[in-house]
């Protein structure tokens, strides 16, 4: 499944169990997820900035926002650690690419991905961006 695909059927399904009250957010995760949020809009910018950057920086700041998803879900349970792990689990992909040549073919699997590919993995972290930071203030 296509990661964008993946990050909006987590969103949707996010979404539903905070309006029918299933998912409530304590104080603490509340604050965990606006930081969430503001991490990944600090590393992933709008898609023109990102389309001029290097690859490695692009691959980079895919990197940082899957860390910063990790490191959210370090810190939370129930729900929200659900969201979180399964958002990670989304931007896994990113831990497979590179941005490097690897001349003498040794690259641990790594694969160079595709254009397309950076920019729907920017999509993705954009769009999770925005459902936490709508999350949050529900």
């Amino acid at each position: 499944m296509a990661m964008m695909t993946q990050v909006d059927d987590l969103v949707g399904e996010a979404e539903r169990l905070v309006r029918d009250q299933v998912w409530i957010l304590s104080p603490r995760h509340r604050a965990v997820i606006v930081k969430a949020a503001l991490d990944l809009h600090a590393a992933v910018g709008a898609p023109q900035i990102q389309k001029a950057l290097p690859l490695r920086s692009r691959l980079e700041h895919l990197r940082e926002a899957l860390a910063a998803v990790a490191i959210a879900l370090a810190h939370v349970h129930g729900h929200t650690a659900w969201f979180l792990g399964a958002a990670a689990t989304a931007l896994t992909p990113v831990l497979h690419w590179r941005a490097l040549p690897a001349d003498d073919g040794h690259a641990f699997g790594a694969v160079a991905p595709t254009p397309q590919q950076y920019a729907e993995a920017e999509e993705a972290v954009r769009r999770l961006q925005s459902a936490l930071a709508h999350i949050a203030s529900a």
